[in-house]
């Protein structure tokens, strides 16, 4: 009663966010690993175990606990269970804010990625429909009143210019690829290898200030919600 209270819809947003927390966990035992922290062995039993809860978030039949606190919990609760000891090492000092810092991220990245890749084709698109009715005349207007004549080509080249102003803004919003995990409350972690968990990750570079890594609490979401906004004027005006 008490975590339905306070946990509220959480969990359903840990939905979208478990593969993501997952592919974190694998970066961070391959990292333990590499700095001593844990065996080769527990890195691979670790990561087997990881491998199948991914197989079943993939599968959609992987559900999460309602009595959990949230995906983390659960996938470190199921790493213990299977596991004993080499599951608690695993939990080795990351805390609960970076990790879901790190899941933002990801989850992020992925969908600038897909809202890019729709973008682009619907650039492509007016690209084309630009050079098929460059030679169709289109009354042009200006203050509601009628003006030159114009083309519809060249309607169509306008909005498709403007895509690429929006993609643009789009990648700026790539400043948020950048590793947060090996950060801790305010400092960080000296004996983590940053730069092995940046690689296994696909992060561009690493948050190298602890502190700033804190300040970024939903930096990412506004840039990105600002982004969408300019990009959905553009289609709100072409419709």
């Amino acid at each position: 009663m008490v975590n339905r209270f306070t946990v509220g819809k959480d969990l359903d947003f840990d939905d979208r966010l478990a593969k993501y927390d997952v592919f974190g966990s694998m970066a961070h035992c391959k990292m333990l690993a590499e700095v001593g922290l844990i065996s080769q062995k527990e890195s691979v039993h670790l990561l087997s175990v990881l491998n199948e809860i991914l197989e079943e978030i993939q599968n959609n039949t992987f559900e999460i606990d309602p009595e959990a606190e949230d995906i983390h919990s659960q996938i470190e609760a199921i790493l213990i269970k299977k596991l004993g000891l080499a599951g608690k090492k695993y939990t080795l000092l990351v805390p609960e804010t970076i990790r879901f810092f790190l899941d933002i991220k990801l989850y992020l990245l992925d969908e600038i990625r897909k809202i890019g890749g729709l973008t682009d084709q619907l650039f492509q698109l007016l690209i084309r429909l630009a050079n098929q009715h460059k030679n169709v005349l289109l009354t042009g207007y200006t203050h509601f009143q009628i003006a030159m004549p114009s083309s519809f080509g060249l309607w169509f080249g306008a909005y498709a210019q403007a895509l690429t102003n929006d993609a643009e803004m789009l990648l700026f919003v790539n400043i948020i690829n950048e590793n947060p995990l090996g950060s801790a409350a305010v400092t960080v972690l000296p004996y983590f290898n940053r730069e092995s968990t940046t690689y296994h990750l696909n992060f561009k570079t690493l948050n190298y200030n602890s502190v700033y890594t804190q300040m970024t609490r939903g930096k990412s979401e506004k840039l990105l919600a600002s982004s969408m906004a300019v990009l959905a004027g553009t289609l709100n005006r072409f419709s």
